[in-house]
């Protein structure tokens, strides 16, 4: 097969060929392995290979609905046993993991071949894949800026058509973010519907989830279909419909109440290109007759959230440190500064301080499930502007010296009552502030890449939806993607 043949399907089109007979896992791996020689190199999406583990995996007998299909996937939180999961961390790149995650082995129990695993940040505690260890990822569609992050291996792989759908997560956005920066579809589920174990009940109290990021609704939904339900060892056992997700692809969505709103607490004025991809939405929507309403302010205090989730998230920070730090025996030399700083934040604030915050997440999901009592879904851009030049997130120099300074005398906890916390929402959010809605509530949000810029740079829009909404995501989105196809829009790798 050749490459530009094998870029044309996604993986639910390649299964079908192996299904047929038309070729063989063997020879997909091949091509899988040639793009990944053309194209890693400029864009650092694959950070292992995992050569002896796919070739003896070709030579099984592989079933399920992706069987023999090439896939990848995240340095975190999607352990392969007996291989580290860094998490991009200097910390934990040389301890092994001892099982299969949940999500790993389904993804095996599906067929699929994993031949690698793509980078993140340390931590996936940032919106941009840089992270000391592995360096940076670039995107495909401009090498000189992000794919996003976390999962911002998973997403410029996936874009520069070394695989169709890689595993990605999202505490944050981290599935999101990636998919717009990339022109993808990014689903992150509602808090429950997937597993997160063994080793994990839930992530960030369920604010993290686990997913892809893929190049079609169809494999979008196959794959929530792969990994839908609880685990004997998990915390919930979740309603699951008695549909599959798939069959929601092509499904009418009927006339929805749309809900639009691009303003925001943090980022006062979006990019011009994140409202050109609103507005180009509006209008296919309207097409499509569904009731579009725009919005004077968000519906729930973003600014508040942003605050919460940031002040949960130094805190789980901290523990992840600590937790590293007990696993691996290192000492601070094991993590990036950044990492440290955040940790030190997270450690500043008091118990009830952190169980205030996590308590005040009821309070956002009562306003929003207040938004949803009049809307079926809001529409938002994912972005409010343009993926970042890669480095242009670092570190201030004049703050590193001083952070330095305060991590050394162990005083950095002192920087939580500066004006620290506004800069790192400015310079970490700012240009996200739309995604942590989703995380904090729990709810299903889903990123189309519906507009790019006349640079040629995604520019994705995002859908939020009550919870169990994931079926009405889903046939909104086929719809969306019928009307303004996207799958053939490809880089050139």
């Amino acid at each position: 097969m050749r490459t530009d043949e094998y870029r044309s399907f996604d993986a639910l089109g390649l299964a079908e060929l192996v299904k047929a007979g038309e070729v063989t896992s063997s020879e997909l791996l091949d091509v899988a392995r040639r793009q990944a020689e053309t194209a890693n190199g400029r864009l650092n999406a694959i950070i292992r290979f995992m050569d002896a583990e796919a070739d003896r995996r070709v030579t099984q007998e592989l079933v399920g609905p992706f069987a023999g299909v090439p896939f990848l996937i995240k340095d975190i939180a999607q352990d392969y046993a007996g291989l580290p999961s860094s998490s991009g961390s200097r910390s934990l790149a040389r301890i092994p993991a001892l099982e299969h995650s949940t999500v790993v082995q389904r993804w095996i129990d599906a067929g699929l071949v994993i031949f690698g695993k793509t980078n993140t940040p340390e931590f996936g505690a940032k919106g941009v894949s840089e992270p000391e260890l592995f360096g940076p990822t670039r995107n495909p569609w401009n090498l000189h800026r992000t794919p996003g992050g976390s999962s911002g291996g998973s997403a410029a792989a996936v874009a520069a058509g070394i695989v169709p759908v890689a595993g990605a997560n999202d505490g944050g956005g981290s599935i999101r973010i990636p998919a717009a920066c990339c022109g993808l579809v990014g689903l992150k589920p509602g808090r429950g519907l997937l597993p997160s174990g063994p080793d994990v009940g839930e992530a960030m109290h369920g604010a993290a989830v686990q997913g892809v990021v893929s190049r079609s609704v169809r494999d979008t939904a196959a794959m929530l279909d792969v990994l839908k339900g609880g685990e004997l060892s998990g915390p919930y056992l979740p309603a699951v419909p008695a549909e599959t997700f798939l069959s929601q692809v092509g499904a009418d969505p009927g006339r929805l109440r749309i809900g639009v709103c691009v303003s925001s607490a943090i980022n006062s004025s979006p990019h011009s290109e994140a409202l050109a991809a609103v507005d180009v939405t509006i209008q296919v929507l309207t097409d499509l007759h569904h009731r579009v309403e725009i919005l004077d302010n968000p519906p729930v205090d973003d600014r508040g959230l942003a605050q919460d989730f940031l002040l949960t998230w130094f805190t789980y920070l901290a523990w992840e440190v600590a937790d590293a730090k007990r696993r691996s025996g290192c000492g601070e030399e094991g993590f990036e500064f950044d990492t440290r700083l955040m940790a030190a934040l997270g450690r500043a604030y008091s118990s009830v301080e952190y169980v205030d915050a996590v308590m005040r997440r009821h309070d956002h999901a009562r306003q929003l499930s207040s938004y949803f009592d009049s809307y079926d879904l809001l529409l938002t851009p994912t972005l409010a502007d343009l993926p970042p030049r890669i480095g242009s997130l670092d570190t201030q120099r004049s703050l590193r010296l001083a952070g330095e300074l305060l991590l050394k005398t162990g005083t950095a906890g002192f920087l939580r009552h500066s004006a620290l916390t506004d800069r790192l929402i400015h310079n970490n959010l700012s240009w996200t502030p739309y995604t942590q809605l989703a995380n904090v509530t729990g709810r299903p949000a889903l990123s189309l890449p519906l507009h790019w810029t006349p640079d040629n740079i995604p520019m994705g829009v995002q859908f939020t939806a009550q919870l169990g909404g994931e079926a009405m995501l889903l046939r909104l989105a086929a719809q969306l993607e019928e009307a303004m196809p996207w799958i053939n829009r490809r880089p050139i790798m």
